[in-house]
C-alpha cells in the first residue's frame, strides 16, 4: 500500500553504488537528507531473503516525490568485470514513473549526481541536455550539491549554509565513533553497520542537539 501524502512529500528514493568505496560518501548524504528534514529510502534500509529487490525499489520509487541517483560508479574498474547497470536502470523506473504515472507521481523531481563532469552522458547519451551535478568523490561537494538542490527542488528557504552542515556532520561522526568504542564495535562493525541502525544513531544524535 502507497504513504500517505506527507510521508510521500519527505521520502527520498536513493539510488546509489554500495560498494566499500561509495561507503563514505553514503554516510555524508544519507546525514544530508536527515539533517535536512527528509526521511532516505533505500533497498539496504531492510533485508527480506522473500522480498524482491525490484519490488522494494518500485515501491520505493512510488512513495518518494524526491530521489537521488549518483551514477559515478557506471565504468568497469578491472579487466573482465562487467559495466554496472543498476544505478542507470533504477534511474529508469524512476523516469517512468514521472512518464506515465498520475497524480503525484507527476510531482516528482530527482537529482543525478556524478563523479567528474560529463562521465553520466558519456554512458548515456540520452542524458544530453540533463542537469547532471558533479561531486568529485569528495564527501563535501556531495553535501553541497545535495543541500543546494533541496533548496531548489523543496523550497527549502532556511537550509543551513554548506560548511555549517560539514561541520554538524564532522561533530556528529566523533560521537558516534566515540559512542560506538564505548559499546565494543570493532572498525569492521562500524563499516558493516546495517543502514537502518545509522540512520537511527543520526536521529538520536540530532534530537540531542535539540535539547541542549
Amino acid at each position: 500500500m502507497s504513504e500517505s501524502r506527507e510521508s510521500f512529500e519527505e521520502n527520498v528514493f536513493i539510488n546509489c553504488p554500495f560498494d566499500a568505496g561509495y561507503h563514505p560518501l553514503l554516510q555524508v548524504l544519507l546525514f544530508t537528507i536527515v539533517f535536512l528534514g527528509f526521511r532516505p529510502r533505500i533497498a539496504l534500509e531492510r533485508f527480506d531473503s522473500g522480498e524482491l529487490r525490484l519490488s522494494k525499489i518500485a515501491r520505493f520509487v512510488k512513495d518518494s516525490r524526491f530521489s537521488i541517483h549518483d551514477l559515478s560508479r557506471l565504468q568497469a574498474g578491472a579487466t573482465g568485470e562487467y559495466y554496472r547497470l543498476n544505478m542507470p536502470f533504477e534511474l529508469g523506473v524512476e523516469y517512468g514513473g514521472r512518464l506515465f504515472g498520475r497524480g503525484r507521481l507527476r510531482e516528482k523531481c530527482c537529482l543525478i549526481l556524478e563523479s567528474e563532469p560529463f562521465d553520466a552522458m558519456r554512458a548515456l547519451s540520452d542524458l544530453a541536455g540533463v542537469d547532471v551535478k558533479s561531486h568529485r568523490s569528495q564527501p563535501f561537494e556531495l553535501m553541497r550539491q545535495v543541500r543546494n538542490w533541496f533548496v531548489e527542488s523543496a523550497a527549502l528557504k532556511r537550509a543551513p549554509a554548506p560548511e555549517s552542515m560539514w561541520l554538524s556532520y564532522t561533530v556528529f561522526m566523533a560521537s558516534l565513533d566515540k559512542k560506538l568504542l564505548r559499546q565494543g564495535f570493532t572498525q569492521e562493525d562500524k563499516e558493516r553497520m546495517p543502514v537502518v541502525e545509522y540512520l537511527d544513531l543520526i536521529e538520536e544524535w540530532l534530537q540531542e542537539q535539540s535539547i541542549s
